[in-house]
């Protein structure tokens, strides 16, 4: 097995339990390797700290499997899984959850999400796709002795981050063939999920609570959500006794997708779906002078680099002001960042200046984060992106 070997001062991240090394921490390499091998990581003194997937193509040169270990067999790797799987059992609805969420489940790259019967797999990693195959069987083994039986296996691995690992994008079955439309509940809300043809791995599980934490709000309302992808909040709304709710997205197909998922719930005598552009039409509806009891907002992520952050507090201070002037005296804003680099200080300052600039009063209802099946290990930052806040809007006196 290789070494790498850190320079003096390097490898803070890790040391404070973190997953990831960076090329320019490094000092050197001993041994041989093929890129996506399991290599040991010892600090620049000989302090051995771990073993983990390293690849030179990527900037992120190695990624921590383990610290204090200088081995992994198929024991560790089931246990690692089966720990997975008991963490859900114990913190979420298990019918549609993320079964392993990466580096926060010490699976560095790897992506596990359950709808149903169904299992959906992302890979981002040379190291874990050569071990993704090895880790789905001992996964569906956890699943069926507890007694859920997984009808088939779906790879989403089309991400094109995969290309900064010298991997080509993927999709396509693991094993059998099988109908990729799935259905789940969450909420006591019936979706049905595409795995083939979906966004990511089919649906945003990320948001489980936050959208039931919108029903108490919602009871006898006139809604607005903005960028209803498949129409989740929207349904969450009626679900809690919104007396009418109108949903927009500029996808027409997420849009057929929504008003499937309202049919079989039978709320399409009260949600109304829209295929447009959100930022054009929130300066219609306020000419119009439109007023809602409550508006959500759940944007796609403004920024998915540091450098672009700058360009996403403004998009996220325009849509929360665009918001803010369609909300009801009194009624509520709930509004969201699923960007890392949106740091919650900066978010809450956004929206700050956001009411500011609109002459709106905002009294925080509560603040919270993705859902306990996307945990946040601590140390490692990415791993920690959903923001998601509900307000009272009140207007300046």
């Amino acid at each position: 097995m290789a070494t790498v070997i850190l320079k003096k001062g390097e490898g803070r991240t890790i040391k404070a339990g973190g997953a990831w090394i960076f090329d320019n921490e490094i000092d050197k390499i001993y041994g041989d390797f093929e890129n996506g091998d399991i290599i040991r990581v010892e600090d620049f003194d000989g302090f051995k700290m771990g073993v983990g997937f390293i690849n030179t193509n990527s900037k992120i040169t190695v990624r921590m499997l383990a610290r204090w270990r200088d081995k992994i067999d198929d024991d560790f790797l089931y246990r690692r899984v089966r720990n997975a799987w008991e963490y859900r059992k114990k913190t979420v609805d298990i019918n549609a959850c993320r079964v392993i969420f990466g580096e926060a489940d010490f699976l560095p790259g790897l992506v596990v999400d359950k709808f149903n019967d169904v299992l959906v797999v992302e890979s981002l990693a040379l190291g874990i796709d050569k071990l993704k195959n090895k880790l789905i069987d001992f996964l569906v083994e956890v699943l069926e002795n507890d007694g859920i039986k997984i009808r088939g296996v779906y790879e989403r691995s089309d991400a094109p981050v995969r290309k900064k690992e010298g991997m080509e994008p993927f999709k396509g079955f693991i094993g059998e063939p099988f109908d990729t439309e799935v259905d789940i509940v969450e909420n006591g809300v019936k979706y049905l999920v595409n795995v083939e043809d979906g966004q990511k791995t089919g649906f945003f599980l990320d948001q489980k609570y936050n959208r039931k934490a919108i029903q108490g709000i919602c009871s006898g309302a006139e809604v607005l959500d903005c960028f209803t992808h498949t129409g989740s909040f929207a349904l969450n709304a009626a679900l809690g006794g919104a007396s009418h709710v109108t949903a927009v997205d500029i996808s027409e197909t997420a849009i057929e997708q929504a008003r499937k998922n309202a049919e079989i719930n039978g709320f399409t005598d009260r949600v109304e779906f829209i295929t447009e552009n959100v930022l054009d039409l929130l300066p219609k509806l306020a000419a119009e002078e439109k007023k809602y009891d409550v508006v959500i907002l759940d944007p796609p992520a403004f920024t998915k680099s540091r450098e672009a952050t700058k360009k996403a507090v403004k998009g996220y201070r325009e849509i929360n002001m665009k918001g803010m002037k369609l909300v009801k005296n009194g009624g509520f804003l709930a509004t969201c960042s699923c960007s890392h680099f949106m740091t919650e200080e900066l978010f809450k300052k956004t929206i700050k200046e956001a009411a500011h600039a609109v002459h709106k009063r905002l009294r925080q209802v509560e603040f919270r984060t993705q859902s306990p099946d996307h945990p946040i290990l601590w140390a490692a930052d990415e791993s920690y992106y959903l923001k998601f806040i509900i307000f009272q809007v009140v207007d300046e006196m």
